[in-house]
């Protein structure tokens, strides 16, 4: 992988939360994924070790789960 994976599911938490992101590291370098809207997503997330949203998947692998908006177990009901 080689850019950072943003996991989010709408909520008020998660779009400030991108917003940060997109500040902090960039567009260029950093996907957006709203599991709220494309819950096919949800397994993806998953597998990379997202528990809750908003979460940011560096290119290493590292989950770095930011502040608390949902759990997955949330987002797939």
């Amino acid at each position: 992988m080689s850019k950072s994976i943003f996991y989010h599911a709408g909520c008020p938490v998660c779009v400030s939360a991108e917003q940060d992101i997109v500040t902090l590291i960039g567009t260029d370098n950093v996907d957006i994924v709203h599991i709220g809207e494309d819950k096919t997503k949800i397994s993806e997330a998953e597998r990379s070790g997202v528990k809750s949203v908003p979460a940011l998947v560096t290119p290493n692998g590292n989950v770095l789960h930011i502040n608390f908006g949902a759990s997955i177990e949330d987002v797939k009901a």
